[in-house]
């Protein structure tokens, strides 16, 4: 079957192990949507966030102690790590053996699913996935998070705050915090925004409970979700 596209996918922890749990509803629903489209020719990088698990564990290191932000870097990193190999073994007949823990090395590309995670410190998954995208020839990531647009506002404090369908990445990073911290709550990491910028990379931000809207977008037509280019 001829191949049709590789997708980069960067999925937003809080879709896998939000505070109640894993989500495995959302998992069997993105492990049918990838496998359907599998069949189809496509190529998936997935990179896996680390939700309310990193959060737990940075949390709890703050009540004890007086952690360096290394480590609290750390301790996200490995959320992003076991929530990986949660869908490693969930691809296991489609995925590439290795998870995928630094951009800059060698990646098995003959596999139709490559799954990834957190690298080091000072680098968020989001960052990941835009440098898999530029050593793979992906032209666009998928973020998925829990969240229909990108809004001018944070809606969670202001009610007047507008979704947007399409921006630049230029007014896009008027929107965002400059620098990167462990925990940031951000639409996109700041410093992976500045280098997709670069790359002239497309970045679609969709919510992962609404993967319809994820095929729609893949299908080229009008989806609910923000597109940043």
């Amino acid at each position: 079957m001829k191949k049709q596209e590789t997708v980069v996918i960067s999925v937003g922890g809080s879709l896998i192990s939000p505070p109640q749990g894993i989500d495995t509803v959302f998992l069997k629903k993105l492990r049918a949507f990838v496998e359907s489209h599998v069949s189809r020719g496509y190529q998936f990088v997935i990179i896996t966030g680390g939700g309310a698990t990193a959060r737990n564990y940075q949390s709890a290191g703050r009540k004890v102690s007086d952690v360096v932000t290394e480590d609290l870097d750390w301790l996200g990193i490995h959320a992003t790590r076991l929530n990986g190999h949660l869908l490693r073994s969930i691809f296991r007949k489609y995925a590439a053996p290795a998870l995928v823990k630094n951009p800059e090395s060698p990646v098995n590309k003959n596999k139709p699913v490559i799954i990834a995670a957190g690298w080091k410190p000072g680098f968020s998954t989001d960052y990941v996935a835009v440098k898999l995208a530029q050593k793979i020839g992906a032209s666009r990531v998928v973020n998925l998070s829990d969240i229909d647009y990108v809004y001018d506002k944070d809606p969670k404090k202001n009610k007047s705050a507008k979704p947007i369908k399409d921006i630049s990445w230029t007014d896009f990073r008027k929107l965002i915090p400059k620098t990167w911290d462990p925990g940031l709550s951000s639409p996109f990491d700041p410093v992976a925004a500045k280098e997709a910028e670069t790359l002239k990379l497309e970045v679609a931000m969709i919510n992962g409970a609404k993967l319809g809207e994820f095929q729609k977008y893949l299908s080229g037509k009008k989806f609910i979700g923000t597109k940043i280019t």
